[in-house]
């Protein structure tokens, strides 16, 4: 499949923001995250993409069409936007990083090297920033969660061999709505980070 990546900004940015709605909620169904997606959530979870400096979304086109998308944006907005969570003393300043946000691809679209440039145009965009730093937050599910799949696969070889590792007591926390729940619970994602 030839799939066009491109890292959109400013005003292509924003326009963009419904298809990353979508996917997210469509992708974030499955394992780990399991997230019974709300679109009024989305719109007001994602509006702050479009004014927030030095903030990307990386597109994956495949004929005109958005079947992925990664974000990114400086740690200290994201976390002034979000409830936060701990950051470990001795660890870099929170305004020296990066956080790459979310990265959701149609499951037809893996396996095919997008991921990695993702992480390549959000990384870019870190370094022409200034930052120091990148990090981004993994959800964190109990290895013997009943919604588990047996063929699952963890993604931490691909984030060890992009130059991550966790970083020790860093945590986001988040609240949503498991897929068969009735109502939310809060979520721990642990941060993982990378030297640029």
């Amino acid at each position: 499949m030839a799939v066009e990546i491109r890292p959109l900004t400013g005003a292509e940015l924003a326009a963009a923001l419904g298809d990353l709605a979508r996917l997210r909620i469509e992708v974030f169904r499955a394992w780990p995250y399991l997230y019974d997606g709300d679109p009024d959530y989305e719109a007001r979870y994602l509006a702050g993409y479009g004014e927030t400096p030095n903030a990307i979304l990386v597109a994956a086109l495949d004929g005109g069409r958005v079947v992925g998308a990664s974000t990114g944006l400086p740690l200290a907005a994201h976390r002034a936007a979000e409830a936060g969570g701990s950051w470990p003393e001795g660890a870099p300043p929170v305004g020296d990083i990066f956080y790459c946000a979310e990265s959701v691809l149609l499951p037809e679209y893996r396996g095919q090297g997008i991921g990695h440039r993702f992480f390549d145009y959000r990384e870019a965009q870190a370094r022409e920033a200034g930052f120091a730093w990148s990090c981004f937050a993994g959800v964190i599910r109990p290895a013997d969660h009943p919604m588990k799949p047996a063929a699952y696969r963890p993604l931490d070889p691909f984030w060890r061999a992009r130059g991550y590792d966790p970083l020790p007591g860093a945590i986001e926390r988040f609240t949503w709505k498991d897929v068969g729940d009735s109502a939310e619970t809060k979520k721990e994602l642990q941060v993982w980070l990378k030297k640029l």
